[in-house]
């Protein structure tokens, strides 16, 4: 449990959120309710084993939070608790409510011991493929899907893992648990790319070899079906810039070709290629407590989205696609 004032608000409660999901108590010590609920609060946030962190605030002490997050919620009354997660405030409840009760509003925010040691699983493996020590990454991947089959990143890089190593069946295996995400009107991005690349993998398995297709293309420039199925080949082969640089040509000659696949190809290389999204980090424009412009001490209730660093050769290959398309 930490205690919260205006001095340490980012540093220790914005700042932790971004980590893990932090609870909020806005109490008073007249508040016979705000009495009640904080030993409820305390126990749930020791059974929870670090999953969530507690923190209090007193509404008397520091106006200037209590009455910020309650205009934003529309609260008048406390005890008022508050979840931070991200570095933003994300939801709330009033009352001293019954613990079964606080227990459901919890695990709307607050993620599963499972998912906990999934993510930490997910990360290591990516340290140990860095090291190129794919036999220990793909078991601690495997462990990390079954414990929270939700972990798109574990799963993605276990398929990444898989065709790498030309077990394409395998792959088909991790990804069909997620493929109806991949179709319907509007498909997730990241799902759809795997799928195409997933099919790109088992299109190179039983097409024409490299020399074949390099001779049909050779023989006629505009033998799209030749240079996407050497797309295909190359994007398997883990050389995903030579398989756009053929997609490019595609583009370039015909962009409405066959629906507009090596436009939609090039799009899903480029997706596989890219890191998630980072989570945000904490605002750093005004150190905490520092006064605004009216003189008083300024809180800064949000954080901001860190930008993250460009990978070069990615946003190089963006750039030829819109130049290719306009």
């Amino acid at each position: 449990m930490i205690d919260i004032t205006i001095e340490n608000f980012e540093s220790d409660l914005i700042a932790t959120s971004m980590q893990v999901p932090v609870l909020l108590d806005i109490w008073a010590e007249w508040c016979g309710p705000c009495k009640a609920l904080g030993p409820v609060l305390e126990k749930l946030e020791q059974e929870y084993a670090g999953r969530f962190v507690l923190a209090k605030v007193n509404a008397d002490e520091q106006p200037e939070i209590a009455g910020q997050l309650s205009q934003m919620f529309g609260v008048r009354s406390i005890p008022f608790c508050v979840m931070f997660a991200g570095g933003q405030p994300v939801d709330g409840f009033v009352g001293a409510l019954p613990p079964e009760q606080i227990r459901s509003f919890l695990d709307k925010h607050v993620p599963s011991e499972g998912a906990v040691e999934s993510a930490e699983e997910t990360a290591e493996a990516e340290h140990l493929l860095a090291d190129g020590a794919e036999d220990s990454a793909e078991a601690l991947l495997r462990d990390a899907v079954d414990k929270d089959p939700s972990n798109d990143e574990a799963r993605f890089d276990l398929i990444k893992l898989l065709l790498a190593e030309g077990r394409v069946d395998e792959a088909k295996e991790a990804f069909l648990p997620i493929g109806g995400r991949a179709t319907g009107p509007v498909p997730e991005p990241r799902v759809l790319a795997f799928s195409r690349f997933i099919a790109a993998a088992q299109a190179a398995r039983g097409g024409r070899s490299p020399s074949e297709l390099d001779a049909a293309i050779a023989a006629n420039k505009r033998d799209f079906a030749a240079r996407f199925e050497l797309a295909q080949i190359f994007w398997a082969a883990g050389q995903p810039t030579q398989a756009m640089d053929e997609l490019l040509e595609i583009i370039m000659r015909d962009k409405a070709w066959n629906e507009e696949l090596a436009r939609k190809t090039y799009v899903a290389i480029l997706e596989v290629m890219s890191k998630p999204a980072p989570k945000p980090t904490p605002a750093r424009a005004t150190p905490p407590g520092a006064p605004g412009a009216d003189g008083k001490p300024k809180l800064e209730i949000a954080g901001k989205v860190e930008v993250q660093a460009a990978d070069p050769v990615i946003d190089a290959y963006r750039r030829k696609l819109s130049m290719a398309l306009f």
